[in-house]
């Protein structure tokens, strides 16, 4: 969760940090205000381009409700089975359970008071619909700002049309763009004309002034009306309403040059935003080389039809869904649709082999945040792949290639559902189908879905041993190891990982996966009794870590670290160590991680003397517990910390007492809890910097290997 700011003051939620110029609208902003006052439910529609989403942004920043604005933009959403999947996203969800996302979403909505805002729903009305209907009906506080092309046609829905903007506002949005150029409309009388010809569409407005660089006013108004009357016959009432959006997005198309419409019909295959490594590659060649999109990119972007925005990723860029609906007609027109589909398949196939080998190194944040930026484009692809029989196998590769995302940054419930799509396809490729299996044993066993998570595994290593594939069999052994640790089987624990990790050695495969092999092990040794063991495999795995950078598996090192320094009675090298790992794994979203450093805290806490803290980051730990799944996996062996520190905070504090200080804790949000655990200011909370130790700088190499396929594309190598 971020803040974003309205005249001043700071609003939860995920809406844009800094809104573009607001120019015009007041009558309807106000009036789009009173109707979510008015209504839980309020829908703005209208044609494209005509400035529905601007104004549903704007009306939201000023609602201000107590648990914020939640803004989820489902415009570049084809499936819809993933709708609930987007909206659990970007409120900022992170859950470990194998609860399905509509019902993780419908808790943690209940109770709170927020505005969600859903832009772009038209092409997913019915999933949408239902989802609407779901939510307000069991979450009192929520309220819903729709926006798209039509009603969602549900009960209570307050429709709010938007009209096109008066002459006067155009007029002012056409200066103000112009001046944003450094150039001027001139002849105020041209300007109205040419505003009255665009019909106070804003769209149409923006591509116009876009153009004033080049051609005065007068100049874009006699070419529009070419184009006009060529679109409508010579007749007034030729085309429907939407005619000047039409007229003005194909005008300003033919205005640019033949390298920017092409450029302008590649990028359609973008869902969402995009940097410029992946338009040089997807976009370049035949007609359009590679070291030419720069120029070609920056053209589009003076005159709006490309817009740029800084994201925790990176410099991005955009289309608005009009003119990427425009640009995908031609696409398609061209006959080169399949093309460009499958070259961006396979650069994002190529980014996540870059992205997962790249995990093991001091970069792994930097991975995380263009992950999390690249989902859209991610799910378009893994999209793409598992539907095309013939190139099944890549989207087996690319779902099992990033179990890192899935596992590491708190995006399980998303990773199951295409893992569980790929492995039920016979694609002909076992080396790609047998990395997904076993990426779906891994994730189901996070979920505390064993079941699940066995079949997968047994399966894996069954067909890994027919097929003669040793990591396989490794991984597949591995996570065995790991069932048999979380139900407190602990020799068989020791002997599966102590078997993975041999196989692991001889296969040569060293990364964060067989990093936390040994620390599984460790906290199996641990467990038996042998601390000093534990000590040692943890002690080897931190300077490994330290050596390449890597921080996700380091933490959970920590944490072994951590309880036998607590063991040690050194309660101050217990909280420094668990302080890393807590703030390393909030930042990766990592509630596993988190939770078990928070428990290992309150007991630190209590040893320490003040048994009310403990007490409250307990409740805190339970509450969070509800997103990752069975308590301490009901284990005896990692409950024993927990039962140690409520007996001691029972005793010093009395049940009363001790139930009163649960009850606050319980009330933390994860922001909150953690900042407190950290025992930093209440302001301060999350998501918490990562504490990274400095690591040797790791040579790059270029990113993504690529090489042909059977059908033209690309793939990772």
């Amino acid at each position: 969760m971020r803040e974003f700011r309205c005249s001043g003051t700071p609003v939860k939620g995920n809406l844009p940090l800094e809104p573009d110029v607001f120019v015009g609208r007041t009558a309807e902003l106000a009036g789009l205000s009173r109707a979510l006052g008015a209504s839980r439910l309020v829908t703005v529609t209208g044609p494209g381009g005509i400035g529905k989403s601007r104004l549903a942004v704007r009306a939201a920043a000023s609602a201000v409700p107590r648990d914020g604005v939640w803004r989820v933009e489902l415009a570049a959403l084809t499936d819809p089975e993933c709708v609930d999947h987007v909206v659990a996203a970007a409120l900022g969800i992170t859950d470990h359970t194998s609860r399905p996302p509509r019902e993780v979403v419908l808790d943690h909505l209940a109770g709170r008071r927020l505005l969600l805002v859903l832009d772009g729903f038209e092409h997913l009305v019915d999933a949408c619909a239902g989802l609407v209907s779901r939510l307000l009906g069991r979450a009192p506080g929520l309220r819903v700002l729709a926006v798209g092309r039509r009603p969602l046609a549900v009960a209570g829905e307050r429709l709010f049309p938007l009209a096109p903007m008066d002459e006067d506002e155009s007029v002012r949005l056409l200066a103000e763009r112009a001046e944003r150029q450094g150039t001027a409309v001139g002849d105020e009388r041209v300007a109205r004309e040419l505003c009255r010809r665009l019909e106070g569409l804003p769209l149409a407005v923006e591509l116009a002034a876009g153009r004033l660089g080049t051609l005065s006013a007068a100049q874009l108004l006699e070419r529009f009306d070419d184009r006009f009357r060529l679109l409508c016959g010579g007749r007034r009432d030729g085309l429907p309403r939407h005619r000047a959006l039409r007229t003005a997005v194909g005008w300003s198309h033919e205005l640019c040059t033949p390298r920017e419409r092409l450029l302008w019909a590649r990028l359609s295959v973008f869902a969402g935003g995009f940097d410029l490594e992946a338009a040089e590659y997807v976009c370049g060649g035949d007609g359009l080389p590679a070291e030419d999109v720069l120029d070609v990119l920056s053209a589009l972007l003076a005159q709006s039809v490309v817009t740029r925005e800084e994201t925790p990723a990176g410099m991005r860029y955009r289309m608005l869904d009009t003119l990427r609906a425009y640009g995908a007609e031609w696409l398609a027109g061209t006959g080169d649709e399949e093309r460009l589909g499958r070259r961006h398949r396979d650069w994002y196939v190529g980014l996540a082999t870059w992205w997962e080998l790249d995990w093991f190194s001091p970069r792994q944040s930097e991975i995380a945040a263009r992950a999390e930026a690249e989902l859209p484009n991610l799910r378009r692809a893994l999209e793409l792949a598992l539907t095309d029989p013939e190139e099944a196998h890549l989207g087996q590769y690319l779902a099992g290639s990033l179990w890192f995302y899935w596992v590491g940054c708190g995006r399980l419930s998303e990773g199951r559902h295409w893992l569980e799509q790929a492995v039920r396809l016979d694609s002909g490729h076992e080396r790609s189908r047998l990395k997904a299996l076993w990426v779906l044993g891994h994730v189901a066993i996070l979920q505390g879905d064993t079941g699940p998570a066995l079949a997968a595994l047994q399966e894996c290593a069954r067909e890994a041993e027919r097929t003669a594939s040793p990591a396989a069999l490794a991984y597949a052994e591995h996570r065995t190891g790991c069932v048999a640790l979380v139900t407190d089987d602990m020799p068989r624990a020791q002997t599966l990982l102590r078997s993975a990790l041999e196989r692991y050695e001889q296969t040569g495969e060293l990364n964060s996966n067989v990093l936390m092999g040994r620390v599984e092990l460790a906290m199996a040794r641990a467990f038996q009794g042998h601390l000093s063991d534990a000590v040692r495999l943890c002690e080897e795995v931190r300077r490994v870590c330290d050596d390449h950078g890597e921080r996700w598996a380091r933490g959970y090192a920590l944490y072994v670290l951590a309880y036998a320094a607590w063991r040690d009675g050194d309660c101050t090298a217990a909280r420094e160590l668990l302080d890393d790992c807590l703030a390393g794994a909030h930042g990766f979203r990592d509630l596993l991680g988190s939770v078990l450093a928070l428990e290992l805290l309150a007991l630190v806490t209590v040893s320490e003397g003040d048994a009310a803290e403990a007490a409250v980051l307990q409740g805190a730990a339970g509450r969070m517990w509800r997103a990752v799944g069975l308590r301490l996996f009901g284990s005896a062996h990692y409950g024993a910390p927990r039962m140690i520190c409520e007996a001691r905070a029972r005793q010093e504090l009395g049940d009363a007492g001790y139930e009163e200080c649960v009850r606050r804790g319980a009330s933390l949000e994860r922001d909150a809890a953690v900042a407190r655990a950290l025992r930093r200011a209440p302001g301060s909370a999350g998501p918490v910097p990562l504490r990274v130790p400095p690591a040797p700088e790791v040579p790059r190499t270029q990113e993504p290997a690529a090489s042909p396929t059977r059908k033209g594309g690309e793939t990772a190598g």
